[in-house]
């Protein structure tokens, strides 16, 4: 998206979270930023996506950011991604609020992670016979039950 987006977006949001996005932005000038409907790392971009307004959008913000600096990239195995997941939250916590000033959130990270527990918990799940299969090191799902 084009710069102005970025800068509509800032206007949209609350005077609090427009410094902190300010800041960030200006304190790591290495990752590109774009306003889209909802937060995300692009690695193959080297994008930090940032959302829409809603609450805890610093917190956020900062958790998206977290995967940039960690260098979070694709992943095989879905656990993997539940791991960037934890390992982002963990840095955005004990590296990013402290610097920023911004209070972590536990229930809200947490409730994110959740999403993602469901999410491997659901995906897990075999389709035959709803036990829970394993992923192998391709990323292949397998069911120990159905499978001979």
């Amino acid at each position: 998206m084009p710069k102005t987006n970025l800068n509509n977006l800032l206007k949209s949001l609350p005077p609090e979270d427009r410094q902190i996005v300010l800041r960030i932005v200006a304190d790591f000038p290495e990752f590109n930023w774009r306003a889209t409907p909802r937060f995300a790392w692009v690695s193959k971009k080297n994008t930090i996506q940032l959302g829409e307004p809603q609450p805890n959008y610093a917190l956020l913000a900062l958790h998206e950011l977290s995967h940039a600096i960690l260098n979070h990239k694709d992943y095989i195995q879905d656990i993997s991604r539940l791991k960037m997941e934890r390992d982002a939250w963990n840095h955005a916590k004990t590296a990013l609020c402290p610097r920023y000033q911004i209070p972590f959130n536990e229930d809200f990270a947490e409730t994110q992670l959740d999403s993602y527990r469901n999410w491997l918990h659901q995906k897990s799940k075999c389709p035959a016979c709803a036990q829970t299969r394993f992923q192998d090191r391709s990323g292949a799902y397998h069911c120990p039950f159905c499978e001979k």
